[in-house]
């Protein structure tokens, strides 16, 4: 059986699809219809060609990936049945499991769309392959990345969706201390823990131009360096770095245009960024030439460094309204799709370093 990167992307990315349909996971209630009634209603009023659009592109990708694992894995001899399958289960719960949540609303419509979006993106799929797409596809993956280079082509597929999530710092996943240490302090107030949670004297200072620096700084090396974790060195690296810390620019664009307009796009591109992205160029092509062995350990290097810096900083009171934006207002659909993987990114590439380290040493 062939391993491919599409089985560990399609389940990814079904989790997200699960949080992106039943969050905020409050107030759960049965709401005196039949969970399943939204198959014979008629249709909403609010219903808009704006969720028809989203419903359709956003189950492509994840029939697109399903279909790419059933003829990579060769597990089905059918995948337009089991893309069909998957994905109209899939949805199918969701849209029975929003019947219990007062915020959303289940949709005949929205069931049917995201299946058609799936069995579109299957259909895609299928055709590049019979045009011989995903042949050229393994061929260049073999000249191109390392063996079992699997796990780290997941986590540089997704680091771009990881930089849509607004983030106090330019290219800055993985600040999550503040929130945990709010959140667990609000779940041990007034019981006799409370006082074993360690208080600061004081706030969270802002970063100094220098400190955001070198967060951008490394906020860009440490994909670079995952990437040639997994890619062969040479002229594929040289030609890796602009194009993917160029990737990550625009992904971080497309982020503040959603957040505060077109109008502010580029207001994130102050200085310090712009020094640090510079240095990230050079550092990161310098970098190119370190054999593969040692990439994962100067990953780990990196990113205690990045992650110590980065959760010292405060969440300022704009960033604080761009995120109440996401949660609750326009973006709740989007908000599943990009929150997590903002957080979560940089320690699952810790996890990805110390396993590469620990088949290093196995293997010696």
């Amino acid at each position: 059986m062939h391993k491919t990167a599409a089985s560990p992307l399609a389940v990814i990315y079904a989790v997200l699809i699960v949080y992106a349909s039943l969050y905020p996971f409050a107030d759960w209630r049965d709401q005196g219809i039949a969970a399943w009634a939204f198959l014979l209603a008629p249709r909403s009023p609010y219903w808009t060609g704006f969720d028809v659009v989203i419903n359709v592109i956003g189950y492509v990708p994840f029939g697109s990936l399903l279909a790419l694992s059933a003829l990579r894995s060769g597990r089905t001899s059918r995948p337009l049945v089991f893309t069909f399958l998957c994905a109209t289960l899939l949805s199918l719960c969701m849209e029975t499991l929003q019947s219990f949540l007062p915020v959303r609303v289940a949709s005949r419509e929205d069931w049917l769309l995201n299946t058609a979006g799936a069995w579109g993106g299957a259909i895609v799929t299928l055709l590049l392959e019979q045009m011989g797409a995903i042949d050229r596809w393994s061929h260049f993956r073999k000249r191109w990345f390392v063996a079992n280079s699997r796990g780290g082509l997941v986590l540089l597929a997704t680091w771009p969706l990881a930089l849509l999530f607004p983030a106090a710092v330019p290219f800055g996943v993985g600040q999550i201390f503040e929130r945990i240490e709010a959140q667990v302090a609000e779940q041990f107030v007034d019981t006799p823990f409370s006082d074993w949670l360690p208080v600061r004297d004081s706030g969270l200072q802002p970063l100094l131009p220098s400190t955001e620096l070198v967060c951008v700084l490394l906020g860009l090396l440490i994909p670079c360096l995952l990437g040639f974790c997994v890619i062969r060195p040479g002229i594929r690296r040289l030609l890796f770095v602009p194009v993917f810390i160029g990737l990550g620019t625009l992904a971080t664009v497309l982020s503040a245009l959603l957040s505060w307009g077109p109008e502010h796009a580029w207001a994130w591109f102050d200085v310090p960024t712009q020094v640090g992205l510079v240095a990230a160029l050079i550092l990161a092509t310098l970098l190119s030439l370190v054999p593969t062995r040692t990439c994962p350990s100067l990953v780990l290097l990196g990113l205690g460094i990045y992650l110590s810096i980065l959760n010292q900083a405060p969440e300022n009171p704009y960033f604080a309204q761009t995120l109440q934006e996401w949660e609750q207002g326009r973006f709740i659909r989007f908000n599943g799709l990009a929150q997590w993987l903002g957080w979560s990114w940089p320690y699952a590439v810790l996890g990805y370093a110390l396993v590469l380290i620990w088949r290093r040493d196995t293997k010696n």
